[in-house]
């Protein structure tokens, strides 16, 4: 009896943390969605569930007479996709060099990646900005595209190396033997089994500058070209005016992308990421 008593006991505080957790996540988000409906720009007389609920600030968001926000997505999944596109590219080549090549400097090359995932972008800031400077990329998304894309290179070469290990080298060796060159075993033969690990890199990829303010904010000057995170920013950062009800629905428009890439990669998501964490 006592033992029934104890499982009984785990499972309740079990699901009482998963509760927990439930509401410490969502009730933010249930604050948002809700002040995204209430009528008026001010959030002191927002409820998480609007008596007179409206669409007029989503209508605002996507008036191009009166706001850039559409501006600002386009150019935020603009900048997401080829960060994402680019960076996929780079990491499997390099990560696929490292796994599967032993060559001069391997090691060393592998310990700079591992040091470098330790310094965030913003910490180079100025570094960021003088080079932005000198090449022109001041205000442009190229610019922005090339800061993101290296600042997701160690990291995810670390963790798509990982991955890769875990394929038997002997596929290579075997298609080797069957006359195939380099790339053909790469792209026919090692990128389809790294299916899982692709999609986490991508989601990665695309999360980071989809989500980014800093560097957009020091790269970017005029506002057509801002992202979303820094444009949204500027909405509620007016002296006055500031329009803070129709930030939230903003913010609640910004989670469709990533839900929907994320959804897409879910299959792949969970071995991907701990076959790419656990081996090195």
């Amino acid at each position: 009896m006592s033992t029934k008593r104890q499982k009984i006991t785990r499972l309740t505080l079990t699901y009482l943390v998963v509760l927990i957790m439930f509401v410490i996540i969502l009730y933010p988000l249930a604050w948002i969605i809700g002040s995204s409906f209430n009528p008026g720009q001010s959030l002191s007389g927002s409820s998480i569930i609007p008596k007179n609920a409206t669409l007029a600030h989503y209508q605002h968001l996507f008036d191009t007479s009166k706001s850039n926000y559409l501006f600002w997505y386009i150019n935020s999944l603009k900048v997401s996709i080829l960060t994402m596109v680019f960076t996929v590219i780079l990491v499997s080549l390099t990560a696929y060099s490292f796994s599967r090549y032993r060559f001069v400097g391997r090691k060393n090359g592998l310990m700079t990646f591992l040091i470098l995932q330790m310094i965030p972008n913003f910490a180079a800031l100025i570094a960021i900005y003088i080079l932005a400077t000198l090449t022109h990329l001041i205000d442009t998304h190229l610019g922005l595209i090339c800061v993101y894309v290296g600042g997701q290179i160690p990291m995810n070469t670390w963790l798509m190396k990982g991955y890769l290990d875990t394929i038997p080298k002997e596929l290579d060796e075997s298609a080797k033997i069957d006359g195939a060159g380099h790339l053909r075993i790469f792209f026919q033969i090692v990128m389809p089994l790294a299916k899982p690990i692709i999609a986490v890199v991508a989601l990665f990829a695309f999360i980071g500058p989809f989500a980014d303010f800093i560097i957009a904010s020091i790269l970017l000057r005029t506002e057509k070209n801002y992202t979303l995170a820094v444009g949204l920013y500027e909405m509620v950062a007016k002296q006055f005016g500031a329009e803070f009800t129709t930030f939230a629905a903003g913010a609640v428009l910004i989670a469709v992308p990533i839900a929907i890439l994320f959804l897409s990669f879910q299959r792949f998501f969970v071995s991907g990421l701990t076959a790419g964490g656990t081996k090195g």
